[in-house]
């Protein structure tokens, strides 16, 4: 029944694979101190624009918990929706061009309520390989059929919609694949549901706050809006810095979560507090471009460094740096020399990503110098092993 570490896989060494909890002593962010005394950098955070540890993000934090609380109190259908909550859906719709967004507690809940709600046995799920297991589990919750197509490839998502097996569904995607940091075409994904007469969703937890225009995701950055994109679940807790999910879309479907969503209707709703944290936070990423500037720029010159010291990257534009090492004991052993240096990356391995597969993410930050970066590749050039990629 409970898990023993002889239960975890039968390829990578048994004890590879298990998870150890390691507990931070420091906010989120590129500065950590750890119990050695000494300043580490930190490369294992989403917090892609440095907006956790952002002072006028803690006053928004501070200031609503004095007016509402610190907590909701209830779900939003019985005691938790605020005006703050209000508020901050309706500056998520008009940031991201929807008639209306929902929030939910987490991303995973958000996933599973769409399936959930719009999904039953008789239709079928196209998704991307590399989706997150949030939109696989979802799927399993509604009865639907599943069907996944090759990672990022157009024609194989088109060929399953053809195949008429159940009633037309979901064509789903993420926008920024969270292990491989690589985008989805979501162009050609937007065309292919059109044609197939299906809906498309996109999970943009990875892209908002990062692309498009003012930050509005990677559906922005491809022009793609409510007509091409009628379902857009993105995530509160990474570029944004705060906590939280929202769904944007139609009225009609907003409506039909908050009347059928199961996840939805028995949450206690998100604290207060914590949405008017992240309508500044919203902010932030309108009005200061430069924090997306200065990210851009370490990308770059990380992705440049590591080409120069023949590292094996996994080709990504986005701040998801995935190095691939091959096996689960190569990814631990490099995690932990760089830990010896101050410098914290994690190693990713089965189940999350195919076994053979197992890599360090690199996660970089605006709160990141190039100084910052140069110590990494210094580390990373130290301990590496000369690999090439897959």
């Amino acid at each position: 029944m409970f898990m023993s570490p002889e239960s975890v896989g039968d390829t990578d060494c048994a004890a590879d694979l298990i998870r150890i909890r390691r507990i931070r002593e420091a906010p989120s962010g590129g500065i950590r101190h750890p119990d050695a005394g000494r300043d580490g950098l930190a490369f294992d955070s989403n917090d892609y624009l440095g907006l956790a540890t952002y002072r006028p993000v803690q006053e928004a934090w501070s200031r609503g918990a004095r007016i509402w609380g610190v907590g909701s109190g209830g779900s939003h259908l019985l005691s938790g929706h605020t005006r703050a909550h209000e508020r901050l859906e309706e500056a998520l719709a008009a940031w991201t061009g929807r008639e209306r967004a929902l929030l939910f507690s987490n991303g995973y809940m958000a996933n599973l309520s769409v399936l959930q709600a719009l999904c039953g046995k008789r239709h079928r799920v196209v998704q991307d390989r590399l989706n997150h297991a949030s939109l696989w589990d979802g799927v399993r919750l509604s009865g639907a059929r599943l069907r996944r197509y090759a990672h990022g490839k157009v024609e194989d998502a088109e060929r399953l919609l053809r195949s008429g097996e159940g009633a037309p569904g979901l064509l789903v995607s993420e926008g920024v694949f969270s292990m491989d940091g690589d985008w989805a075409p979501l162009t050609g994904l937007a065309a292919a549901a059109r044609a197939a007469r299906v809906t498309f969703m996109v999970d943009d937890a990875h892209g908002i706050g990062i692309w498009g225009p003012e930050g509005q995701g990677t559906c922005a950055a491809h022009a793609l809006g409510q007509d091409e994109v009628p379902i857009l679940m993105a995530t509160l807790g990474k570029a944004l810095g705060t906590y939280g999910a929202f769904v944007a879309g139609s009225a009609a479907l907003i409506e039909t979560l908050i009347q059928r969503a199961r996840p939805y209707r028995y949450t206690t709703a998100l604290p207060p507090a914590l949405a008017e944290a992240t309508l500044i936070a919203r902010q932030c990423v309108i009005r200061e471009p430069e924090r997306r500037e200065h990210l851009f720029g370490l990308i770059h010159y990380f992705k440049t460094g590591c080409t120069e010291l023949g590292l094996p990257l996994l080709p990504s534009p986005s701040p998801i740096q995935p190095l691939w090492l091959g096996s689960a004991r190569a990814a631990l052993d490099v995690s932990r020399a760089l830990a010896t240096r101050g410098l914290w990356v994690p190693a990713i391995r089965p189940p999350t990503v195919p076994r053979g597969q197992a890599r360090l993410r690199i996660s970089l930050s605006a709160s990141h110098s190039r100084a910052n970066i140069d110590r990494l590749l210094e580390g990373l050039s130290d301990v590496c092993p000369r690999l090439n990629p897959p």
